[in-house]
């Protein structure tokens, strides 16, 4: 009869390897613990694998809109506040009109005046809000300031006004001939001289550096809506025309029965902006109810989404926690055997 032994360094070394591939296991089962689904999705679902990636990647672009549109529903939020306050200014522009109603008194008109002033700045400084470095109303022109200010100094609006009023009547709009111009002739004037630099092309040059196009943001798979107001719309063109007339000609040496014509189209022009302005909040209003739908949409489908993914990567938390309490149990076993055949010496039983 043969025998053959085995030395206590071969047992070492194998519980060596035992508590090595213990300590695998335990790290792979917490990971499954703490994430609940399988560590290697590769080896735990084989050729299911390709519905585990496609079913991420639609998680992750449903995710990926979804953060989009939380910044889309900043800008039209931040959009809205600034056309509250244009729409407060054309209001308060409105009423000083309103308030000198054929007036000519000169103190009356001067306080007029300064309220226009006011509100054509406040107007400005809310048109030229940015958000996020993006200018809010210049459409897809975001990088440059939609609106220069009119009565800044070399103001590009001013000199146009100063120069069609002088090309039209042969002097200039506080010069004491202006009593001569008659009411036709102001019409005239208004009607097809200044509102079409406003209507128009000059707008463009003279006063605006905005886009005609909206932002436009995908909200869903299938959904598009304009997310952004410019400066082109007929609401701040009206604001700005109405704005001019009144800086420009209420206080001027002009007659009252002129000044009665070109009070009463400033007030047309003041109204026409209110509405103009309160139209687009309207528009946007109704974007930003179209993103809160889209959103609640979105969170729907990610919840279904990854319900499923659950069924497909998900593991049994209960059952792995109890797998690793019995790998840790074998390891501890492991670590007292090993301890013991190290203290395996033949001296000791001499």
């Amino acid at each position: 009869m043969k025998t053959s032994f085995i030395s206590s360094q071969a047992i070492q070394n194998a519980m060596r390897q035992t508590i090595s591939r213990g300590q695998s296991e335990v790290q792979t089962l917490q990971k499954e613990i703490v994430t609940g689904r399988h560590a290697d999705i590769g080896l735990a679902l084989g050729a299911r694998t390709s519905s585990s990636v496609s079913l991420n990647r639609d998680v992750m672009r449903l995710e990926t809109i979804l953060d989009s549109n939380a910044l889309v529903t900043q800008r039209m939020s931040a959009s809205q506040l600034s056309l509250g306050m244009m729409s407060d200014s054309a209001q308060q522009m409105l009423e000083a009109f309103i308030s000198v109603n054929s007036a000519d008194d000169a103190t009356r008109l001067g306080i007029a005046k300064r309220e226009v002033e006011s509100s054509l700045d406040a107007f400005t400084s809310a048109i030229n809000t940015s958000s996020n470095g993006e200018y809010l109303f210049s459409g897809i022109n975001s990088d440059v300031k939609p609106l220069d200010d009119y009565q800044a100094a070399g103001s590009a609006a001013k000199a146009a006004f100063d120069t069609t009023f002088l090309g039209h009547f042969g002097f200039t709009q506080d010069d004491p001939a202006a009593v001569n111009i008659t009411v036709p002739q102001m019409e005239n004037f208004l009607t097809n001289v200044l509102e079409p630099a406003f209507s128009g092309p000059a707008w463009n040059t003279d006063w605006s550096s905005a886009s005609d196009t909206n932002i436009s943001s995908r909200i869903r798979r299938n959904e598009v809506v304009d997310s952004s107001v410019n400066a082109n719309a007929d609401g701040m063109r009206n604001f700005a025309l109405a704005a001019v007339i009144g800086i420009e000609l209420l206080d001027s040496p002009i007659s009252s029965e002129v000044r009665s014509a070109v009070n009463a189209r400033a007030i047309q022009h003041a109204g026409q902006a209110v509405t103009g302005i309160d139209n687009q909040r309207s528009n946007l209003g109704v974007s930003e109810n179209r993103v809160a739908k889209a959103n609640v949409a979105l969170e729907s489908q990610i919840r279904i989404v990854k319900l499923h993914l659950g069924d497909i990567e998900g593991v049994d938390a209960y059952e792995a926690s109890t797998r690793m309490n019995s790998l840790l149990a074998q390891v501890e076993t492991s670590y007292t055997l090993t301890s013991r055949i190290q203290q395996l010496n033949l001296m000791n039983y001499l």
